[in-house]
């Protein structure tokens, strides 16, 4: 809004506005082995791992044969807060299946919905299940819902120094991780397979290649003869990480995770990240694992940063030494022992350090 006062025949001029800020993201569900969902009888619904948005805890809740009697031919889903909140956290949410998501992220036209502690808001009849079973979306007894959520942050207003011009055009925030994060789910296109554990995942050649020199030798370089003939095999490595890694390749970030499971994954990643050359990979799991260091883990943690050349958590690691009571606990640890074999060059240097 703008005003306009004269002073001696000059109009004065000045202009404020008011901000409705928004947070924008979206949660994809994976139902695999959907006709042995169906036995869940109507009312009783499948929760989905929690997934941290904008600081709250969230999940999905998926009813196989519908809320209650009058969806009962339905597959109902919804939309909850997964924890307690003092205020309630304004939201508007869309599900929909991933081969029907535009280039584009949408622009969401729901009502703004109020989400207190466990409460959710959703569609209770999503879609008949005779209309999905003979649909497109369900493939190999599976199928993939994306939900789109828009958090509504405060408003607030601020003075803007001179009357702006109108804007006749608004451009979008870049959303190309969105669209390679689909690439990667939908399989469209996909021209490599990979087998790890007793999982496969299909993936696309030039986006790994451009990502990881590693990954770009591998598939189009002297060995990628051998790497076209059939699934290529990935030892040393768990499903899950794997997972993980290539949603970071596509998405430029990671799949939300426990606090309890951060530890571990963060490890497991910092190896992957070595092994492909993806320094920034590299960089964020030394720095989530700067914040996780304890007496119990630390020895682990320090021979992975010894052993992976990772200098920045080496020095939280000796910098959490400093302490006297956390050397007296570490030393007291059998992490400590297994130290000791694996990397004496590391006590080596801890003793010097200790000595100064």
């Amino acid at each position: 809004m703008s005003s306009a006062f004269t002073i001696g025949g000059e109009p004065l001029k000045s202009a404020s506005r008011i901000i409705a800020s928004a947070t924008r993201g979206y949660h994809t569900l994976t139902i695999d082995g959907y006709s042995r969902t169906k036995r869940t009888p109507t009312g009783q619904l499948i929760k989905s791992h929690p997934f941290i948005f904008c600081d709250y805890r969230w999940c999905i809740e998926y009813y196989p044969n519908g809320q209650n009697s009058e969806s009962k031919d339905y597959i109902s889903l919804f939309l909850s807060l997964d924890q307690n909140v003092s205020e309630e956290v304004k939201a508007q949410h869309m599900f929909r299946f991933i081969d029907e998501v535009e280039e584009e992220t949408p622009s969401l036209t729901s009502d703004i919905r109020n989400f207190g502690s466990y409460r959710g808001w959703g569609r209770a009849k999503f879609i008949e299940r005779e209309a999905l079973e003979k649909s497109k979306h369900l493939k190999d007894d599976s199928f993939v819902i994306r939900c789109d959520i828009t958090i509504i942050n405060d408003f607030r207003t601020e003075e803007v120094a001179e009357a702006a011009t109108p804007s006749f055009v608004s451009v979008p925030a870049p959303n190309l991780h969105h669209h390679l994060g689909d690439l990667l789910q939908t399989e469209k296109g996909a021209d490599v397979v990979f087998e790890v554990g007793s999982e496969t995942f299909k993936a696309h050649r030039s986006v790994l290649g451009a990502r990881s020199p590693v990954f770009s030798a591998e598939l189009f370089g002297p060995m990628k003869e051998s790497c076209s003939t059939g699934a290529i095999r990935i030892d040393d490595m768990e499903a899950h990480v794997f997972r993980a890694l290539l949603c970071f390749m596509y998405t430029d970030s990671l799949p939300e995770m426990d606090k309890d499971e951060e530890n571990a994954m963060s490890q497991h990643l910092l190896v992957a990240a070595d092994r492909y050359n993806l320094e920034r990979l590299k960089l964020i799991c030394e720095h989530k694992l700067c914040k996780l260091i304890e007496d119990s883990n630390l020895a682990t943690i320090l021979a992975l940063a010894e052993q992976h050349h990772c200098h920045g958590l080496k020095k939280a690691c000796f910098n959490f030494l400093s302490s006297p009571v956390n050397l007296k606990a570490v030393l007291a640890s059998n992490g400590f022992e297994h130290l000791n074999r694996s990397c004496p060059s590391v006590i080596k240097e801890l003793i010097a350090k200790l000595g100064t």
